[in-house]
């Protein structure tokens, strides 16, 4: 090899080195750029499909709710509609019999969030399904009881032993009844309890006679006050809080806290609303609901309206009802309540009182 030829080789590597190095100085630049300016390097990465996902909003939230509870008013007040649509988020109602379809639905991925009363989360969770209590309403126990025909020899509820009584299994209304017998010296297999699917069925074994006793929850306790003018062995009072639960999916409250957060702000917001105008609430639930104005006015002037976040004092007697449908052999195992009950969740409401 010449001194020419070498001369030209040797200055080839250092162009071709130089230029290595220069490319690899401007990717990390690049790269660096790409960091500083919160933009990831690559949209492939784990990283930015994470945060795509988090960003990302439903385009329609899905409620379940019963009628006549606190979910009617905030529907046809709309201004949980509204909030969500200035979002680009459509809401979807979808009514149900009772709070364990509403449950059901819940569990099964086919609504988000619904409401549904005290038994019916106790249930659910016995099921071993994911959901979540994200809030609850002002205690109600005046909205539910336990009544025999007029015309009936039953006077109290230690009357009841060997009789039938027709509920919901699991509900408000079944809850109380046991209480009711054990306060009254009975024991809750002391009577023979007909199991019926919602109130409609309950009212028509009671209206019929085919049952002594019925118990019932609001507006359909009210209505068959009004219309069948039964004697009222006790309502909720010094029983039970009768409380309605706000519940939503395990992945709903992941993805979407902000969303529940605001869905029970908005729902406080149509209470304040509903405890104010009683009278235009009865209207327009009249007609959402196809129930006599009677029924529904005596079932709304006997509550009040109000969402409250999850606390330790909520949670101990929703786990003194999942202890008691465990002694009576409604569910076969203890539950803990509060693994589905967090306190100071990131979805907690503001909530001015």
């Amino acid at each position: 090899m010449n001194s020419l030829t070498h001369h030209r080789k040797i200055r080839a590597s250092a162009v071709l080195t130089g230029a290595t190095f220069l490319l690899a100085a401007l990717l990390a630049g690049c790269a660096s750029g790409a960091k500083e300016s919160g933009k990831p390097a690559s949209s492939n990465t784990p990283a930015t499909q994470t945060q795509a996902g988090a960003a990302e909003q439903p385009k329609v939230v899905r409620i379940g709710y019963q009628k006549g509870n606190t979910l009617n008013v905030l529907k046809v007040k709309a201004n949980l509609d509204q909030k969500l649509k200035e979002r680009g988020i459509a809401v979807e109602w979808n009514v149900f019999p009772s709070g364990g379809t509403v449950l059901e639905a819940l569990t099964s991925g086919k609504i988000d969030y619904g409401n549904a009363a005290d038994g019916s989360g106790v249930f659910a969770q016995a099921s071993g399904k994911p959901f979540v209590y994200v809030g609850n309403d002002l205690p109600n126990p005046e909205g539910m009881g336990i009544m025999v025909h007029k015309d009936s020899p039953i006077k109290t509820i230690a009357d009841l032993k060997g009789k039938k009584v027709a509920v919901v299994k699991g509900g408000n209304h079944h809850y109380l009844t046991v209480l009711a017998l054990e306060k009254a010296g009975l024991k809750d297999n002391d009577v023979e309890y007909v199991f019926v699917k919602d109130a409609s069925e309950g009212r028509a074994v009671f209206e019929t006679k085919k049952v002594d006793a019925l118990g019932s929850w609001d507006p359909f306790f009210a209505t068959v006050q009004i219309d069948l003018k039964p004697v009222t062995l006790t309502d909720g009072a010094g029983y039970s809080p009768n409380r309605t639960f706000y519940y939503a999916t395990t992945e709903f409250t992941q993805k979407h806290a902000d969303l529940v957060k605001l869905i029970l702000e908005e729902t406080d917001v149509a209470d304040k609303w509903a405890n104010q105008n009683k009278p235009e609430v009865v209207k327009l639930l009249t007609q959402e609901l196809g129930i006599d104005e009677e029924s529904i006015r005596t079932a709304i002037n006997r509550r009040t309206f109000g969402v409250e976040a999850i606390t330790k004092d909520i949670i101990a007697p929703q786990q003194q009802l999942a202890d008691t449908f465990l002694r009576i052999g409604l569910i076969t195992e203890k539950l803990d309540v509060s693994k589905l009950m967090p306190v100071d969740a990131p979805w907690a409401p503001n909530l001015k009182r």
